[in-house]
């Protein structure tokens, strides 16, 4: 994966992604302080030496290094900048998720919030995920669900339907090509992640819980650090408008089951490093 520091597309105010990618830029502090609630849910989060992994615009950082010693990791030197402009991080590091430049058992919890569907070698991400990691550490996990009946209406990354289910050598040689030229030199194209592939990916060496309950009483809650999109704000105003969020509520769970497998559209999970 290229270092790059050229203007990138997410601040180009003509791109047809503009607005959303602004929005989410936006609530950066928002999603920090959501990561911040999950994490306090199972443990307190208090003098942990924490990575966060492609950080984007600092947010989450900015919220965690407020108590931890927190390392803010990014690929993109434009977005560190606006790290430091915005928030004033004081370790940032321009660097590739797949080969990171830390020691062995160096970091008590990562954050890897909403990036791993960005990266290509998914295996040396996990080795070194595993290798810098301590013992008994802790990894925050969110990304899209490339299943979800919700991104396959509306793809998170692009807007539009179908999307979400396309590889990313599809997405590239056809989406982009014919509807979106401007960004044929991404380095960077997203493909969705099943939740079966997350399990397949991470269960051998973590133990993992899915934290789908408290997202979606927190979604209901409009917590603006979890949702931004236009369209799943209009499909959460519908459903409370109609009374239809009880039966949300009520089939929503933490199982490895069909709800989460195919309707749950974003997964945050955390995932506890095992002892061997």
């Amino acid at each position: 994966m290229e270092i790059t520091k050229s203007f990138p597309a997410w601040l180009d105010k003509n791109h047809p992604n503009y607005l959303r990618w602004e929005r989410a830029r936006n609530i950066s502090l928002e999603r920090g302080k959501f990561v911040k609630k999950i994490l306090e849910l199972n443990h307190i989060p208090v003098n942990l030496t924490i990575l966060d992994l492609g950080s984007g615009e600092g947010g989450t950082s900015k919220v965690l290094s407020e108590k931890n010693f927190v390392v803010s990791v990014d690929i993109n030197f434009i977005r560190l900048i606006r790290q430091k402009e915005n928030f004033s991080l004081k370790r940032s590091l321009q660097a590739d998720a797949t080969i990171l430049p830390f020691p062995d058992s160096t970091f008590d919890l990562i954050i890897i919030q909403d990036v791993i569907e960005h990266i290509e070698q998914l295996n040396n991400l996990f080795t070194d995920i595993v290798r810098v990691l301590k013992y008994n550490g802790l990894v925050y996990l969110s990304t899209p669900n490339r299943l979800s009946l919700i991104n396959f209406l509306s793809d998170p990354h692009w807007g539009v339907p179908f999307v979400s289910v396309l590889n990313r050598k599809f997405i590239k040689n056809f989406f982009i090509k014919n509807f979106r030229r401007t960004e044929k030199n991404r380095k960077d194209i997203p493909e969705l992640l099943s939740l079966n592939k997350i399990l397949n990916l991470f269960s051998d060496k973590f133990e993992i819980k899915l934290m789908t309950d408290f997202s979606v009483d927190e979604l209901f809650k409009e917590n603006k650090g979890i949702v931004w999109s236009e369209f799943h704000i209009k499909l959460i105003n519908a459903l409370k408008k109609i009374k239809a969020d009880r039966i949300v509520r009520r089939i929503s769970n933490n199982n490895f089951g069909f709800v989460n497998k195919y309707f749950t559209p974003t997964f945050y999970l955390l995932m506890k490093k095992k002892s061997q």
